[in-house]
């Protein structure tokens, strides 16, 4: 007996493509179109453009699922690399099959992180990351992007110190997306905002998903969310701590951008900023003039793409 269930026509997609454009065409409605995060029957899409014959690059979307929040005290349990495709001027060109596997811990997962992302046990159960895998696949990415780097990199770096030699942006912090006049930084907003929604908490869906946001023009600049990056990553920006500070200019450096660390994750306890290079005698001059009101060394330390986001910037 014929199966009843058949995959649409084409004609049948171009008929429900024209009442979305209808639909949208009164202003009264938007439609979210369902992303497919299957990298193998992706299909060329208008978003991308043709690749050139030169200046192409290979990156990589990293998105890691783990028992908990501290790389100190946690594990990976799930680990996925999106690679793609980009020129120069941040367009994103195509996305390739992405290295995807599971991993068991050494204790079991928490409840509410199965809850979260649907890995349990048994799912894991007996599963391994091949390193000399890994790193074979790493090894021709030149810039590796997470959507929160701070988070990833140092569990990427725990499991494999071939991520310390990589080039690294973040999604979250180096895109200026309330300029462009999103609200949240966040994945599923930011997907919802751009007209699709996804399944979400699994390594390879956020990394897919993050990947088309990177590469779509963003509404205020008509820049791609990855030219950001890219201009971002180049930059040689200066580490600044204030340590010892008077407790009653906390909010003068709470105003200037600058965040506390109470050095339980094994950084400096001090207030610190990241400054561009460019600003970093301006800064010093603030800190002298405003917060201490005397000549004092500063800490310092210079962090480039290499560093950045990893432990060893802390």
């Amino acid at each position: 007996m014929e199966s009843q269930h058949k995959s649409p026509t084409k004609d049948w997609i171009m008929q429900l493509e024209d009442m979305v454009a209808a639909i949208e065409a009164s202003g009264q409605y938007r439609i979210l179109r369902r992303l497919n995060t299957d990298c193998s029957q992706l299909r060329p899409r208008d978003l991308f453009i043709e690749p050139g014959l030169i200046g192409t690059k290979l990156g990589g979307l990293l998105d890691c699922e783990t028992t908990g929040t501290d790389p100190r005290t946690s594990e990976i349990i799930e680990l996925a690399i999106v690679p793609f495709s980009y020129d120069g001027d941040g367009n994103i060109l195509a996305i390739h099959q992405p290295y995807h596997r599971l991993r068991e811990p050494s204790h079991p997962i928490p409840e509410a992180i199965t809850q979260l992302t649907g890995i349990d046990d048994a799912m894991v159960a007996g599963q391994v990351i091949d390193l000399d895998e890994l790193e074979a696949f790493i090894r021709p990415i030149e810039l590796c992007t997470a959507h929160k780097a701070s988070f990833d990199r140092k569990f990427a770096e725990g499991l494999s110190p071939a991520f310390a030699s990589i080039a690294w942006a973040c999604s979250v912090t180096q895109v200026p997306w309330r300029e462009e006049g999103f609200e949240s930084r966040a994945l599923g907003y930011l997907s919802l905002k751009s007209g699709f929604y996804f399944d979400g908490h699994r390594a390879t869906d956020d990394g897919v998903a993050t990947v088309e946001i990177l590469g779509r023009r963003l509404p205020r600049s008509g820049r791609t969310a990855l030219s950001f990056l890219l201009e971002a990553a180049a930059q040689v920006t200066a580490r600044v701590r204030a340590p010892n500070t008077p407790y009653e200019r906390k909010d003068l450096l709470k105003a200037r951008g600058y965040r506390w660390s109470d050095g339980s994750d094994g950084s400096p306890k001090a207030w610190w900023i990241d400054v561009p290079e460019n600003r970093l005698n301006e800064e010093l001059a603030f800190l002298k003039a405003e917060i201490y009101h005397r000549e004092c060394n500063i800490p310092i330390r210079m962090i480039t793409a290499r560093d950045r986001f990893s432990v060893r910037a802390d």
